[in-house]
């Protein structure tokens, strides 16, 4: 990959990066000005033209990748003295980081709703992906930091899920919403669960969460219904600005407030029986 899709690839897959530009050369130099390299943790994208000075300008890149958070920087490289190459020239670089994306969601069910949710997230800090099984029901244009995924059985897509996940489920089907909250709860250490429904809903899925061996604890990761209370609209962009504005009140770093001191993991083996865990079918 060049730099231009190296840059869209990172953003598309929520990876971070440094973009290094040079800005200004003087004298005998490897590149000329506007010359552009994206570095991430492990690889390099296009170059700068070699040597000791990429490979300091790497380091550097790096280095600014490890604080999270986005920063400029301008730094100056007389070559024969500072990147100890035998060009007599000097470049001045300007590195610009952009970090991991704070917040990852995944979306269960691309119904009105969710598509309205897609509106508002992709205007924010976050990567999303939006599983549905209806291959035909995602737009055909859709913003980077979206990526459409379609799943015969959704439930599959949980495997693929970092613990730094937020997950909304707002399937067509009651039935899947009920199988993928019970995986999420049971197989992750997911720490927002974030299920649509109204209060009738959820005293049913929680009872039934309750006889399917999901413990209090884990449950108080789901939230149904989903959303801000404070917001009362039904429409599908004002249910959509609730869950969001839910969604983005949560610490985008560290696991929610709800999250003890104790793993999911190491919660759920003090309260559990030893019996295996079936996922339902």
């Amino acid at each position: 990959m060049n730099w231009q899709e190296a840059v869209n690839w990172c953003h598309g897959n929520g990876n971070a990066f440094t973009l290094v530009t040079l800005i200004s050369t003087s004298g005998s130099t490897p590149r000329g000005g506007s010359t552009k390299m994206v570095v991430t943790q492990n690889d390099i994208y296009d170059t700068i033209g070699g040597g000791e000075l990429e490979f300091k300008v790497t380091a550097h890149a790096r280095e600014m990748l490890v604080n999270r958070v986005p920063q400029q920087k301008v730094e100056h490289f007389p070559l024969a003295t500072k990147a100890n190459q035998c060009c007599g020239g000097s470049v001045t670089v300007l590195l610009e980081s952009f970090p991991v994306t704070s917040t990852r969601v995944a979306i269960f069910g691309a119904g009105h709703v969710a598509a309205s949710l897609i509106k508002i997230l992709a205007h924010c800090d976050a990567r999303i992906d939006w599983v549905d099984t209806r291959p035909e029901i995602f737009p055909e244009e859709l913003p980077a930091n979206v990526k459409p995924l379609a799943i015969d059985d959704p439930v599959d897509f949980i495997e693929s899920l970092s613990n730094d996940h937020r997950c909304v489920v707002m399937t067509h089907d009651h039935h899947l919403d009920y199988r993928l909250v019970y995986s999420l709860l049971s197989f992750t250490e997911v720490d927002y669960v974030g299920m649509i429904g109204s209060e009738t809903k959820a005293r049913r899925f929680y009872a039934r969460m309750t006889k399917d061996g999901i413990n209090k604890v884990d449950q108080l990761r789901c939230v149904c219904p989903v959303g801000l209370k404070e917001i009362k609209g039904k429409l599908p962009m004002e249910i959509a600005v609730s869950v969001a504005g839910q969604l983005l009140s949560l610490d985008p770093v560290r696991a929610s407030e709800l999250k003890p001191a104790l793993s999911w993991k190491e919660v759920r083996a003090a309260f559990s029986s030893p019996t295996p865990v079936e996922r339902p079918k």
